[in-house]
């Protein structure tokens, strides 16, 4: 029977496979019928799809690559492997958004020569079948990201977030071309398509860089932590120097915990296990140390909650 980390990671694997052949399928959709009717917002979708599927590629490696035990060369483990996928996915999504932006400029210049679009019936038709894939892709995705806690696919969810906007865009664009003739309301919407894009690769660029730079756990967490720890204040005399930090899934958190000179070894390695062991029940993908220190003896002993002190050693002030 596999341990629950064990399913999790399965599951994370699985959903990525989903999104490859998903955005496999949309690329060859969107090319095809974007070419047939010569759309270069349609055509601008499949480089969109295009580069999501490279993403979905690499997110799928990187999940099963961060989903494998520390080893001698990565004893922290390699979670650090979903960061590098979502910097890696943002900046595809800026050289996408980029191709557009050319495409369309382009598409401007043949329209003011003569070009014309053919029906973009079958366009209309694709640009619905892609917003109800990615939609339901993008949902399935962001469900096991946030079981999973897994950071390559909550950039891959929140990647696909955007192709159903952008799908939709163009969808609407096209209506609007069927209804008008207007051409040039493709390469407008093309335009605006990328845009979106750029503030979607900008805001996955921000998520990702956090990590990597070891930014702290979210206040939240934090908190949460904090809690746990003050749950057994009766234990210790104080903690202090918390520090957390996120690699994929994983997470990091040390501390100094500061008890009663009194406690044997054993009673505080103890309450440091006790400690360690409740913070692994609320973060389960977590790696925890906690360095015992002794009390000063005096300067806490009007707040500590210690019972196995007995205070006897301490001298009364004069």
């Amino acid at each position: 029977m596999n341990s629950p980390i064990e399913e999790l990671n399965r599951e994370k694997t699985n959903v990525a496979r989903i999104s490859v052949l998903s955005n496999l399928m949309l690329v060859i959709l969107k090319l095809g019928v974007g070419t047939t009717i010569g759309s270069v917002s349609v055509i601008s979708e499949a480089i969109h799809s295009g580069i999501d599927l490279i993403a979905a590629v690499i997110a799928y490696f990187s999940v099963r690559s961060s989903s494998k035990p520390p080893d001698q060369d990565h004893k922290f483990g390699h979670g650090k492997m979903e960061n590098i996928s979502g910097t890696i996915e943002a900046i595809l999504i800026f050289i996408a958004a980029g191709m557009i932006i050319l495409e369309a400029y382009d598409k401007f210049g043949r329209i003011s020569r003569g070009e014309v679009i053919q029906d973009v019936s079958l366009g209309i038709v694709i640009m619905l079948i892609s917003t109800a894939v990615n939609f339901f892709v993008s949902r399935k995705l962001m469900q096991a990201a946030k079981r999973t806690e897994s950071i390559a696919l909550e950039a891959d969810a929140l990647h696909l977030r955007t192709d159903v906007l952008t799908s939709f865009g163009i969808f609407a664009g096209l209506v609007a071309i069927k209804l008008t003739g207007f051409a040039i309301l493709d390469p407008i919407f093309a335009i605006l398509v990328a845009l979106f894009i750029l503030k979607a690769a900008l805001d996955l660029t921000i998520k990702s860089a956090r990590d990597l730079m070891d930014v702290h756990l979210p206040p939240e967490e934090e908190r949460d932590i904090e809690n746990i720890i003050k749950d057994h204040s009766q234990q210790f005399v104080g903690f202090h120097e918390l520090r957390t930090r996120r690699s994929g899934s994983d997470r990091f958190i040390d501390l100094h915990l500061v008890v009663s000179r009194e406690l044997s070894i054993e009673q505080a390695h103890n309450l440091a296990d006790h400690i360690e062991n409740d913070i692994k029940g609320r973060f389960p993908r977590c790696s925890v140390i906690i360095h015992v220190e002794p009390c000063d003896n005096g300067d806490h002993c009007d707040i500590c909650m210690a019972r196995e002190c007995s205070k006897s050693h301490v001298q009364p002030e004069e």
